[in-house]
C-alpha cells in the first residue's frame, strides 16, 4: 500500500490492513494489521492505527492521536478484543482510544458524529453514543457508557462504570464518580455535583416548553425535594406516565449498577 493515491509515501501501512475508497493517510503514520478503515476517511500524520480495529466512513482523524491500541489494564494478556467507531466522527490532536478487554466485553465502541478534541482519552471497553463533544483532555476511565448528545467540558474526567445518560453536560474540570442521569448538568465542587437541567443543550436540540417543563418538574423531585431515592422513584412513575422523557431518565436510573450521582 505505501505509496498508492492517498497514502503518504512515508507512511506505514501493513498488507493486511482494508482500506476503503478515498482515504487519506498522511506522512509517518502507521496502519497495522486487522485494521478496517471506511471510505473517506482522512488520518493525519503522525498516528498510530492498530487492531482490531474497525473504522467507518468519512472520518477525520488529526495528527498524533493513537487509535486501537491494548487497553490500560494489567489483567489484559493480549486476548483478541476490537475497537469499533462509526462513521463522519473528528478526531483531534492526540487523542487515544483504546481497544476493549476479555473479561470486560471484548469491545471499545464509538458512534457517529462525535467530536473528541485534543488530548482526550477513551479508555477500554466504553461505549459512547452519537453527537457527541468532548472538550480537550476530558478523560473516560474503562468500561463507561456515554449517551447520545452528551458535552463533556475541558478536563472532565468520569470514573470506571459510571453512566452519562443522553444530552447530560459536564463542566469543566467535573470529576464524576456516579451515574449521571438524562439530561442534567453537572458542575465541578470537589467532585461534580448535578446543578440543573441541561436548558440551553436541549431547546438547541428542539425540546419544546413542555418537554423541558416535564424534565424540570423530575429534576425537582430527584434532587430538591428531599425525598429519598425510592421515594423519588415512586413519584417519578407517576409523572413518567405522561412523559417520554422522564421515562428514559426513570429507565436510566433502573438499570444502574453504581449509585446515582446525588
Amino acid at each position: 500500500m505505501d505509496g498508492a493515491p492517498g497514502i503518504h509515501p512515508s507512511a506505514v501501512v501493513d498488507p493486511a490492513a482494508r482500506i476503503g475508497a478515498g482515504v487519506s493517510i498522511g506522512a509517518f503514520t502507521l496502519v497495522g494489521p486487522d485494521v478496517e478503515i471506511g471510505d473517506g476517511t482522512w488520518i493525519g500524520p503522525h498516528c498510530s492505527v492498530q487492531g482490531p480495529a474497525r473504522i467507518g466512513r468519512d472520518n477525520r482523524i488529526h495528527g498524533h492521536a493513537a487509535i486501537g491500541g491494548d487497553p490500560q489494564d494489567k489483567k489484559f494478556e493480549g486476548e483478541r478484543t476490537e475497537l469499533v467507531i462509526g462513521d463522519r466522527n473528528v478526531i483531534r490532536e492526540f487523542a487515544t482510544i483504546n481497544r476493549g478487554t476479555g473479561n470486560g466485553g471484548g469491545i471499545t465502541r464509538i458512534g457517529d458524529d462525535n467530536w473528541l478534541l485534543a488530548y482526550t482519552h477513551v479508555a477500554h471497553d466504553c461505549i459512547v453514543g452519537n453527537g457527541c463533544i468532548f472538550s480537550n483532555n476530558a478523560t473516560l476511565a474503562g468500561h463507561v457508557e456515554v449517551g447520545d448528545q452528551v458535552i463533556l467540558s475541558g478536563f472532565a474526567g468520569v470514573h470506571q462504570f459510571c453512566r452519562i445518560g443522553a444530552h447530560a453536560f459536564i463542566g469543566m474540570g467535573a470529576f464524576v464518580n456516579g451515574d449521571v442521569p438524562p439530561f442534567v448538568l453537572v458542575a465541578q465542587e470537589d467532585y461534580g455535583r448535578p446543578r440543573g437541567v441541561n436548558v440551553e443543550g436541549l431547546k438547541r436540540r428542539g425540546f419544546d416548553a413542555g418537554r423541558l417543563a416535564a424534565i424540570r418538574r423530575a429534576y425537582r423531585t430527584l434532587y430538591l425535594s428531599g425525598a429519598k431515592l425510592e421515594e423519588a422513584r415512586v413519584q417519578l412513575a407517576e409523572m413518567a406516565r405522561d412523559s417520554e422523557d422522564v421515562r428514559a431518565l426513570l429507565d436510566f436510573i433502573d438499570a444502574g449498577q453504581r449509585p446515582l450521582l446525588r
